[in-house]
C-alpha cells in the first residue's frame, strides 16, 4: 500500500514514523452477541484521531505494512517491515518509529527487530488487547504512550521497547503470559526498562545483551531463512514429534521442555539422534521462567545441544534462525544465546 500521511500540528515536534500492521489495536467487535471480534478493521488513522493530545507529542509520517492479526505474522512481512522500519530510522529527520502490532506474536517481532534493526533511535511496538469499539479499549492510550516514548531521546540506545498497560518493556525480557487482560505482558526476568503514564515517562535501565546496533545480524534477504520447528515437551511424550519435524526439513529444534529443559528418554535420544545428523537441538522450557544452563541434568556437550539461557522457546527460535544463517556450529551458535 502506498505510504500515507498524517497531518498534525506542531512543525517543531519531533517527527515519529508509525508503521501499522493491524492487530487487535485496530480491531472491531462483530455485530452479533458473544465476544468476538476482527482484528485489522481500522485505519491508523483512525486510531490516532482516537488519542486527543498525541498531536502535542509529536509530527506522525504513517505508513501501512500489513492489515493482519498477528497470529497470522511470519517471515514475509519480517523482512518488509525490518526494512520499513530501518529506512524509517536512516532518515535524519526521524526521531522514533512506533508499529502497531497484534499482541499474539509481538514479543516475537520486537525480539526480531532487535536483533537485525541498525539504529539507536527508539523503536517500540504498541497494541491493544480490547478491540477498538470495546468499552474501556487500551489502544489509544497504549499508542499515545508509544508515541511519547518514541519521540523522547532518553529513549534510544535501549534497544527495540514494547509499550503497553502503562509499562516498558525490553524486547528480550517481554512476553505474553494471559490470554486476556490488559496486563499480559511481563517481564519477568530481568524486570521493567520503565513506566509510561500520560505520556511521562520513568526510565529503569539498560538492556545487558546485544541488540541493534550492537547486534551482528542483519536484515534477511530474499532467500528464506533456515526453518525451525519448536517442539513441545510432555509427560509421556515419545520420539514422533521430533523424527516427524527432521523428516519435514528442519534444519533446527528448539524443545520446549519440561523443567530445566528437560526430554524422556525416548525423546531424549531422537533430539540426540536430530543433532548427529546436523540439525542445531536448543533446549528450552515451557515453564514460562527460569534459566535454562548446560550439562545439568542433560550432557549438552556429550549430545552437542545449545542451552537457551533465558530464552524462552519462540524467542529462542528466532536467535537459532539468525544464527544458523552464519554457522552451523554449535559452540559457536551458543555464544550467541549468552551473548544476545
Amino acid at each position: 500500500m502506498a505510504p500515507s500521511r498524517a497531518s498534525v500540528p506542531h512543525p517543531s515536534r519531533p517527527l515519529v514514523a508509525v508503521l501499522a500492521t493491524g492487530g487487535t489495536i485496530a480491531g472491531a467487535e462483530m455485530p452479533r452477541p458473544g465476544r468476538g471480534y476482527q482484528t485489522a478493521i481500522f485505519s491508523i488513522e483512525s486510531l490516532i484521531a482516537a488519542a486527543p493530545g498525541i498531536e502535542r507529542l509529536a509530527r506522525l509520517h504513517v505508513e501501512h505494512v500489513a492489515s493482519i492479526g498477528s497470529q497470522d505474522m511470519g517471515e514475509a512481512v519480517w523482512r518488509t517491515l525490518s526494512r520499513r522500519t530501518q529506512a524509517a530510522l536512516d532518515r535524519p529527520d526521524v526521531a522514533g518509529v512506533v508499529i502497531t502490532h497484534g499482541t499474539d506474536t509481538m514479543e516475537e517481532t520486537a525480539y526480531f527487530l532487535n536483533l537485525v534493526v541498525k539504529s539507536s533511535k527508539p523503536v517500540v511496538l504498541v497494541g491493544a488487547m480490547r478491540p477498538a469499539t470495546a468499552m474501556s479499549a487500551d489502544g489509544p492510550m497504549n499508542l499515545f504512550n508509544a508515541v511519547a516514548t518514541a519521540a523522547d531521546p532518553e529513549a534510544g540506545g535501549r534497544g527495540v521497547l514494547v509499550v503497553a498497560n502503562d509499562e516498558i518493556h525490553f524486547a528480550r525480557e517481554v512476553a505474553k503470559t494471559n490470554t486476556t487482560q490488559v496486563g499480559t505482558f511481563k517481564s519477568t526476568h530481568r524486570g521493567l526498562a520503565g513506566l509510561v503514564s500520560s505520556g511521562r515517562i520513568h526510565y529503569y535501565g539498560a538492556p545487558v545483551r546485544r541488540n541493534t546496533l550492537g547486534s551482528a545480524f542483519l536484515i534477511p534477504g530474499k532467500a528464506a531463512m533456515p526453518r525451525v520447528d519448536i517442539i513441545y515437551a510432555y509427560a509421556g511424550m515419545g520420539r514422533g514429534l521430533i523424527d516427524a519435524a527432521v523428516r519435514g526439513g528442519a534444519r533446527g529444534l528448539v524443545v520446549a521442555g519440561v523443567g530445566n529443559g528437560n526430554l524422556g528418554s525416548a525423546a531424549l535420544a531422537a533430539a540426540a539422534k536430530a543433532s548427529r545428523a546436523g540439525l542445531a537441538v536448543v533446549r528450552s522450557t515451557r515453564t514460562g521462567g527460569g534459566i535454562v544452563e548446560r550439562n545439568i541434568e542433560v550432557d549438552d556437550d556429550r549430545l552437542g545441544f545449545i542451552a537457551a539461557d533465558e530464552l524462552n522457546p519462540q524467542k529462542a527460535r528466532i536467535l537459532l534462525m539468525l544464527g544458523l544463517m552464519q554457522t552451523r556450529d554449535p559452540a559457536a551458535l551458543q555464544e550467541m544465546f549468552y551473548a544476545y
